[in-house]
């Protein structure tokens, strides 16, 4: 199993590049960026955590530029999206973004997606909040045929476009691994197995629960069980805790970290570098 690290980069915390350097310098194998493109004054959703949302919502870096910035920074490191809200996005504009993230960082890319959960900011991008889960289907069916296809177009409810190129293509055949972040479901399992590589749950005990129905899923689609790709992200980080994820199948394990100016990040990274050594 790998670990990772995943922080609000924010323009009060540390930039994108530097902190991609102290992961890397530290032995970690891994650093995502999550993703919100604006927060609107209106809370119609509550933050999962309770109370109001924590300042570093409101100033994240964009998660391309900042995933950019960190691929030239620490060339051998993975990088990854935790995560892109993919309703959020033009589909056509999003599958040549992750293709040119995936170029520059020489197919060092983690595509972790997910419906999102903030219905102000879904819907001020002119998506139903309800017709979230579908919409987010049938932008990333296109995105496929968009990295797959010279000429691609795609027709359904949602997204429709005519023949057209687009390049560049991923470096990662078929395009970037991609990981649905979400609760244990079956709609969100059906489309695990149409579009997707693997889940990215939070938990260990969701794991163990909602994998032999993820299987069954993958089974169903005529897909191999064996294939599914677990990306756990968990603020967690007891050295037990992180030998269990191991020993539940666990590719990489992404642990999120307070986001934190220079000298703190350090003491933190620092405290957290030998977990690396359970995993060796």
């Amino acid at each position: 199993m790998h670990i990772g690290i995943m922080m609000f980069s924010t323009d009060q915390t540390v930039a994108p590049a530097p902190l991609a350097t102290m992961i890397a310098e530290r032995g970690f194998e891994a650093m995502f960026l999550p993703e919100h493109s604006h927060i609107p004054a209106t809370r119609l959703t509550p933050y999962p955590r309770g109370g109001d949302l924590p300042n570093e919502y409101y100033r994240t870096y964009d998660m391309f530029v900042g995933l950019a910035a960190a691929a030239v920074a620490a060339p051998n490191l993975t990088i990854g999206t935790g995560i892109t809200v993919v309703p959020q996005h033009d589909p056509i504009y999003l599958a040549k973004q992750v293709a040119s993230v995936d170029q520059v960082s020489q197919g060092r890319l983690i595509f972790g997606i997910g419906y999102g959960w903030n219905q102000d900011e879904i819907e001020d991008h002119g998506v139903p909040f309800k017709k979230r889960r579908g919409v987010t289907r049938e932008k990333m069916l296109a995105i496929r045929r968009l990295w797959t296809e010279e000429l691609a177009s795609f027709e359904g409810e949602h997204v429709n476009f005519g023949p057209s190129y687009m390049w560049p293509k991923p470096v990662q055949a078929g395009g970037p691994p991609v990981v649905v972040g979400g609760l244990a479901g079956p709609k969100l399992f059906e489309h695990i197995a149409e579009f997707a590589d693997g889940w990215a749950p939070i938990g260990p005990r969701t794991i163990m629960d909602g994998l032999p129905v993820l299987q069954k899923a993958f089974e169903d689609a005529g897909r191999d069980p064996a294939s599914i790709r677990l990306h756990a992200f968990d603020h967690r980080s007891e050295p037990s805790l992180v030998e269990h994820y191991a020993s539940l199948g666990v590719e990489r394990l992404v642990i999120n970290i307070a986001p934190y100016e220079r000298a703190e990040l350090e003491k933190v990274l620092d405290e957290l570098a030998p977990l690396n050594d359970l995993v060796r």
